[in-house]
Parts: C-alpha cells; sequence; structure tokens
C-alpha cells in the first residue's frame, strides 16, 4: 500500500476526530506574554512514522506555546510534514506548517495549501529553501523566491504567515543593507512574524533587530535557539545560519566536546542562559530547535519554569 494512500485514509480518519481550539500565532504573539516554542522535524521514511509521534507527544507535554514542523528536504515527504502536524494538533498545541517552493511547482503547492486548510491549519512559515547542489530552475512553473510564495499563499487563503529571518545576515546577500531590503520586501508582502535563524551571540541578535525597526520591519521577530549537545552539530548548524561562534562557546568545545555527556549539559545550559538573557533585554518570543530530542528541551523549559511564569 503506498504512502499516499495511507496518507489518505489517516486523514479521512483525522478530520472527524474532536475539534481542537487552536489560535493564529499571530494572535498568541500579540498577547505580550513570554512565548517558547519547538521545531521538529518530520521522518524520511514512512515506518518511522511513530517515532515522531511519540517524541511529539513527550515534547507537547511541557506545554509550549505553539510547535513548528519541517518540510521534507527538497519538498520530499509533504504528507509527512502534514501527518505530524496532525498530531500536533491532536495534541491541544497549535502547529506551524512550513512550506518551502523552490523544488516543488506552482500547482503542487496550490495542493499542499489545499490540504492544510482541508486540516484546519492556519499557521505556515513560508521558506524559499535551501538550493539544491547543481540546481536549476525548470522552467516558470517554479517559484524562486520567498515572496512569491507568500503572495501564493496570501491568495488561496486567511493563513497566517510566517518567514525566515538571519541576524548574521543571508549568506546569499552582498551585504547588510541589501540584506534587510530583501527581509523588508518579504514581510511586505504580508507577513506576520519572522523567526530568526539560529544564532549563538546575542549581541548581533539585538543588533539585528534595532536595525529591523530603523528600517520599519515591525513584525515580531522570534529569537531561534539551538541547543549544541554535540561538536558534529557545528559545521552544519553554521553552514545552514551563516552564524558565527563567540570565543565562549569555542571554550566550551574544547572542554567538554570529547565528552558526550558533558558536552550535552553545558550545551543544554549555554541555550538557557542564551534564552536568559534575551528575555532580561526584552525579547519575549524564543523557539528552540529541538533536534527531535524531548529530552533537551524538557531541560531548558525546567530551567526556565519560574522565568517564563514572571510578567515582570
Amino acid at each position: 500500500m503506498s504512502c499516499r494512500f495511507l496518507l489518505t485514509l489517516r486523514g479521512l480518519g483525522r478530520y472527524n476526530r474532536k475539534k481542537v481550539i487552536h489560535m493564529k500565532i499571530s494572535q498568541i504573539l500579540k498577547e505580550n506574554k513570554v512565548t517558547v516554542s519547538f521545531e521538529v522535524f518530520p521522518p524520511k521514511q514512512w515506518d518511522k512514522i511513530e517515532n515522531t509521534k511519540a517524541v511529539v507527544r513527550e515534547l507537547c507535554r511541557t506545554q509550549p506555546s505553539f510547535m513548528s514542523v519541517t518540510y521534507g528536504a527538497s519538498g520530499t515527504g509533504a504528507g509527512f510534514t502534514q501527518e505530524i502536524a496532525a498530531e500536533i494538533q491532536d495534541c491541544g498545541v497549535t502547529p506551524l506548517s512550513h512550506l518551502t517552493c523552490l523544488t516543488s511547482t506552482q500547482d503542487k503547492i496550490r495542493h499542499v495549501v489545499g490540504d492544510m486548510q482541508a486540516q484546519g491549519i492556519e499557521n505556515i512559515l513560508a521558506l524559499r529553501g535551501d538550493i539544491p547542489e547543481g540546481f536549476v530552475f525548470p522552467d516558470k512553473q517554479y517559484y524562486e523566491y520567498a515572496y512569491q510564495l507568500i503572495n501564493e499563499i496570501r491568495s488561496l487563503g486567511d493563513f497566517c504567515l510566517g518567514g525566515a529571518c538571519y541576524p548574521e545576515m543571508h549568506p546569499e546577500s552582498k551585504n547588510r543593507i541589501e540584506d534587510i531590503e530583501y527581509l523588508k520586501e518579504k514581510v511586505d508582502c504580508g507577513l506576520d512574524f519572522l523567526t530568526s535563524q539560529m544564532f549563538f551571540d546575542n549581541e548581533k541578535f539585538l543588533d539585528f533587530v534595532e536595525v529591523c525597526r530603523i528600517k520599519g520591519i515591525d513584525v515580531p521577530i522570534i529569537a531561534g535557539i539551538m541547543p549544541i549537545t554535540n561538536v558534529r552539530q557545528i559545521e552544519r548548524s553554521i553552514a545552514l545560519s551563516n552564524c558565527t561562534l563567540p570565543k565562549k562557546f569555542y571554550k566550551i568545545m574544547e572542554r567538554f566536546g570529547d565528552d558526550e555527556k558533558s558536552m550535552q549539559q553545558a550545551g543544554i545550559i549555554y541555550a538557557t542562559e542564551q534564552i536568559i538573557d534575551l528575555m532580561a533585554n526584552g525579547i519575549n518570543n524564543i523557539h528552540i530547535y529541538t533536534m527531535n530530542k524531548p529530552a533537551v528541551a524538557n531541560s531548558i523549559m525546567n530551567g526556565l519554569s519560574d522565568i517564563i511564569s514572571y510578567n515582570g
């Protein structure tokens, strides 16, 4: 039996389940409270879907403000993304579905968005996606830029739309001025909020937010935090986010990188301290890249339990 047929059967059953009340993320962010959200990624194979659902259920126990689920690499596994988003909904947490356009035709994008509407998903993170090596656009049926995807989704329904931003500049931008100009163009197409790529130096994020405000980008900017729990994560993390590592973090890797448990504990503490410092500087919205590790996310949430509930 094909994965597509399985998804169809499961989807028919899901739409008959008890309705769970959710909010648009734009409403959640307007409440002027501290928010902590999580990101998970779907499996690459269908036979792993139940394992990922178990991860979702464990993460939902800490009651995040919402949870995002990434899109399959190169546009694959869109149905897997929707299946995990449905599990998040069933746990009583608001889902945010990623949608990338780079390797998907316009017809496929419309089909996926229609499926999201049928599933009751109101929140989409609209992304261009990473360019695969050697990729050439086949024809005009493909979107080249995120703003084109944003315009398309806006024409298809009343969604709450988020976008990505790079505190240390998009790797394809020539300079910071160009980077902010493109970001504002994207926001002006109708984004409700931005989520940042990971960063490890809070001053760079705070400076970035200040520049955005000066340039008229006034939507909420959620700080993306990646707990680095093993040194193998570092190279890929830097490549994806175009971020730099402060000297303090290099020292942590030098001292604890060879011991798995020590590095995990150090990474959790570093991420927790980052979040505390951000909140002390008025940044109330935090997004944690969990890497599907509930124990790591739970440790951070336990370390922030009283801080999150404090409204001073």
